[in-house]
């Protein structure tokens, strides 16, 4: 008489709660693009030159990045609650340290490694958590999952602006280090709940393999982003100082830095939605077009208005290819893969950061004038237009 085995427990999967988790995680991070607001309060304070400044927020920018690439190193180390823990106290230490600051090297040090670091880390943790519990609808959940720090950034810059003038910077800092961490707590605690898993069961793995990590698939698509976040970090970068270089009045340069942010921030939403009903490189090369449209615009109707109007086009077609490269990563890729790839992805973003937005600064310099960096970025479009149509149609479930 044979005894039965008993049956293990069903597993219960919330994808709310891990979706929740990401957000209260995201927006705080998301802060980093609202770096900006604290230039003057520091530099009038340390006395350290802007220019040195802006090496904090290339750093910090560099640290995420590699804490997204190391953070699938992680996975087996511990599970997913104590390690989103683990990276919003870490990321919480690097800005209660910058906080500190008394010169140049201690923010480097914290906000530009430890907290870019730990942020890092953090971002591809919740992304890999909420994607092995997604079921459908892949692309629509991860542009919504990067459209969290542009909306984090929406939200800080005011607060930080007005801590600033109110209490000062170390208060801003400290205050951010605050919220991470009581961010982090409730992020690892919703974590738990989901039940989500860092890497997939051995049946799983053994059942379903993805293509490549790093073959031509995989570069195309950071070529492709690469291009687009070239022209769109540069104009969330210095949209403010291009359209005041157009002759429009201050308060329309912040009125449309804020706007292109949000624009920036609803467009990767609905990057990663279309991706969902369209094919990848289609959605992908309608982007560019847009942004290539918006440069035009700008370079053949030089005025207040077309600057607007034309940053804004630019700025939504890099959050257009931001979302559909993020639910691309969905199609492309099996979700036990996610992390890894989207991680790598980033490095594209990093280089991004220090390429065109970094030139059109010097060539404003030269010139005083946007003009040349515009049409850069229109040929980058037309080159990532012509790139995006070399990626796969299709993904790894239906053949592709």
């Amino acid at each position: 008489m044979s005894v039965a085995t008993p049956a293990l427990p069903v597993r219960t999967e919330r994808l709310w709660a891990a979706l929740l988790a990401a957000t209260l995680m995201n927006l705080p991070l998301g802060s980093v693009y609202s770096f900006s607001v604290l230039l003057r309060p520091i530099e009038q304070e340390l006395g350290i030159p802007r220019s040195a400044l802006s090496l904090v927020f290339g750093l910090a920018t560099a640290g995420f990045t590699v804490g997204s690439v190391g953070a699938a190193f992680l996975y087996r180390v511990a599970p997913a609650p104590v390690l989103v823990l683990a990276s919003a106290l870490v990321a919480a230490a690097g800005s209660a340290l910058a906080a500190t600051a008394s010169g140049l090297p201690q923010l480097l040090l914290g906000y530009g490694v430890v907290f870019g670091t730990g942020g890092g880390v953090a971002f591809i943790l919740l992304q890999q958590g909420v994607n092995m519990l997604v079921r459908r609808r892949q692309g629509l959940v991860n542009g919504y999952m990067v459209s969290l720090y542009p909306m984090g950034a929406m939200i800080a810059t005011p607060l930080f602006h007005a801590c600033n003038e109110a209490y000062g910077w170390r208060t801003t800092l400290g205050g951010l280090a605050t919220v991470l961490v009581a961010g982090g707590i409730a992020a690892a605690l919703l974590e738990r709940y989901s039940g989500t898993r860092l890497v997939a069961t051995a049946a799983a793995a053994a059942t379903t393999k993805g293509p490549p990590l790093l073959g031509p698939t995989f570069l195309k698509l950071s070529a492709t982003f690469f291009l687009a976040a070239s022209a769109g970090l540069m104009v969330l970068s210095q949209a403010r100082e291009i359209v005041a270089t157009y002759g429009g009045a201050a308060t329309l340069a912040v009125t449309a830095t804020t706007g292109i942010t949000a624009a920036i921030a609803l467009a990767r939403i609905s990057g990663g939605w279309l991706v969902d009903r369209l094919a990848v490189p289609h959605v992908m090369c309608a982007a560019h077009a847009v942004a290539l449209c918006g440069g035009l615009l700008l370079t053949l109707l030089p005025s207040p208005v077309t600057a607007v109007v034309g940053l804004g086009m630019i700025g939504l077609g890099y959050g257009f290819v931001s979302g559909s490269t993020a639910g691309g990563i969905g199609i492309y890729w099996r979700a036990a893969d996610y992390g890894r790839v989207a991680g790598r992805t980033y490095i594209a973003w990093c280089l991004a950061a220090i390429s065109l937005p970094v030139l059109a600064g010097y060539l404003f310099d030269l010139t005083r004038a946007y003009g040349t960096a515009v049409l850069i970025a229109a040929g980058a479009n037309v080159t990532g237009m012509a790139m995006a149509l070399t990626l796969p149609r299709r993904g790894w479930r239906d053949g592709g």
